[in-house]
């Protein structure tokens, strides 16, 4: 008989979170920059602003 667990949330964004860097089209330092927020507690909309605008500040140095 098949394993009919229903996922809690937290459950659910961890897979999520653990998986983001493979996910097709996604960019990865993106995900690995949301899934080290996520994990360390720090998911917030100011973080990931800022992370955000730190790698657009980093891939602007690079061009």
């Amino acid at each position: 008989m098949a394993d009919n667990k229903v996922k809690s949330g937290k459950e659910i964004l961890d897979d999520f979170f653990t998986e983001i860097s493979s996910i097709e089209n996604v960019d990865k330092m993106i995900a690995d920059s949301l899934a080290e927020l996520y994990t360390n507690g720090k998911l917030t909309d100011k973080n990931v602003a800022n992370e955000l605008q730190k790698i657009r500040a980093e891939n602007d140095n690079e061009n």
